[in-house]
């Protein structure tokens, strides 16, 4: 199944200047072209930010041929209302988005994201021993965990993603059933649509970059007044930035709670093994985000993250929700719509055999390949380690001589062994033997 990144072969030159990027080494180039292993990829986006010849981008739908839909539905992601400074509240955004036939559920996602914060706090209050639980708001860090922190799937609150809850909530309400097409900041946002985590399937059908539907509201510089749309809570936009989701949770508790905010991929995984270290006890819940600041820092957004962080560091946010919300947000936590479908498990790695004996000479074998590999990782060979080398050698997607210094080193005994043998004559013609 499509993830969130697309390759376009047209640009990509070849120079392997992704492959080092990936944390969990999915990217090879193989005759000049980079290749994704799906079952690896985790959907990130730091490939896209490595690529200079945008080759790699977000595989998203086209939006050109969406938004020719009569009636179409979007649900967008938080960081979708703080891309532009004259439509930074929803009701603003709503206005604009209305003025070109688009309808948005932003009524919807602030109750959705108030539920999954009730519901955070209370799992997290009940969770006895198996505290710190680990937010599951970024696609991404779920991946992460699933392929290289496998011990810990057990500590990821099981509270589904409110850009799902939101849509759920919006068809109970209404009795809907149109389309609704995802406005997201990242590809990993974008893998909710095409292949969730702890749901067979996605009540999203399509899904869109924040920078394509954002362009499209620039070009037509529509001028918004916000009296036309009621207001609407805006604590729910500060899940896109790091800590958010985290001061959301907190407002549920009257005190003792503990939680540890990190962005980006280097301190999210440095983060990943304290925790698997147990160097962080007396942390109640830990919020992750692949991205820089947060959402914001997304590869699908329009904005720089450091303006959308200014916008959402001015927002006056009431935190706690008035009676009549947390009626509603009781009602719809006793439904247990909120709560994930099935359980997230680890992400087993492709075996070297399905045979165990056979898997484990194969083991030996890449064990002995590696050895001999000169163990710089220099990624001139088209993968992201001398290891990863070794274990495609032994899955026979490779060759010893793939690595330039193997090589270089068959060449230089090949030439010496040439050398040799062209010195050498039949010993019928041989110069010293006299004739009789």
């Amino acid at each position: 199944m499509s993830g969130g990144i697309k390759i376009r072969e047209s640009r990509c030159r070849g120079c392997a200047n992704c492959i080092k990027s990936c944390p969990t080494e999915a990217l090879r180039v193989i005759d000049g072209l980079v290749r994704i292993l799906p079952d690896l990829c985790i959907d990130c986006g730091e490939c896209i930010r490595s690529c200079k010849d945008k080759a790699i981008t977000v595989n998203d739908d086209e939006w050109d041929l969406i938004k020719t839909r009569e009636g179409l539905i979007l649900m967008a992601d938080p960081t979708f209302y703080v891309q532009v400074g004259a439509y930074s509240r929803p009701r603003l955004m709503k206005e604009a988005l209305e003025h070109h036939g688009l309808r948005d559920l932003s009524e919807w996602a602030s109750l959705a994201f108030d539920l999954a914060a009730f519901a955070s706090a209370r799992l997290i209050r009940d969770a006895g021993d198996n505290l710190p639980y680990i937010s599951t708001y970024c696609p991404a860090v779920i991946r992460l965990i699933q392929i290289n922190h496998p011990e810990l799937v057990g500590r990821i609150l099981p509270v589904e993603s409110p850009l799902e809850t939101a849509v759920s909530i919006w068809r109970e309400e209404t009795g809907a059933e149109e389309s609704v097409t995802l406005v997201s900041p990242c590809p990993a946002k974008a893998t909710l649509v095409r292949n969730p985590v702890g749901r067979e399937q996605s009540s999203l059908e399509y899904v869109v970059s924040v920078r394509k539907v954002i362009r499209d509201l620039l070009a037509c510089n529509v001028k918004v007044t916000g009296t036309k749309t009621k207001a609407i809570s805006r604590r729910w936009l500060l899940w896109s930035i790091s800590g958010g989701e985290s001061r959301h949770i907190s407002s549920f508790f009257d005190k003792g709670f503990t939680s540890i905010s990190v962005s980006g991929l280097r301190n999210t995984q440095d983060l990943l093994n304290e925790l698997e270290l147990g160097r962080l006890s007396g942390v109640d819940f830990i919020e992750c985000r692949a991205c820089d600041l947060g959402c914001i820092g997304g590869t699908g957004t329009y904005e720089s993250r450091f303006l959308s962080q200014l916008r959402l560091d001015n927002i006056e946010a009431e935190w706690m929700p008035s009676g009549e919300e947390m009626e509603q947000i009781r009602s719809w936590y006793d439904k247990d719509i909120w709560r994930l479908t099935a359980p997230v498990t680890a992400k087993e790695r492709l075996p070297l055999s399905k045979d165990i004996k056979e898997a484990m000479a194969k083991l030996r074998e890449m064990d002995a390949i590696y050895a001999e590999l000169p163990h710089i990782d220099c990624g001139a060979c088209g993968r992201p380690s001398c290891r990863a080398l070794a274990e495609d050698i032994v899955r026979g997607q490779g060759e010893v001589t793939d690595c330039v210094f193997k090589l270089r080193e068959r060449i230089t005994n090949l030439s010496g062994e040439i050398k040799n043998l062209s010195s050498k004559l039949p010993h019928t013609l041989h110069p010293g033997r006299k004739r009789r």
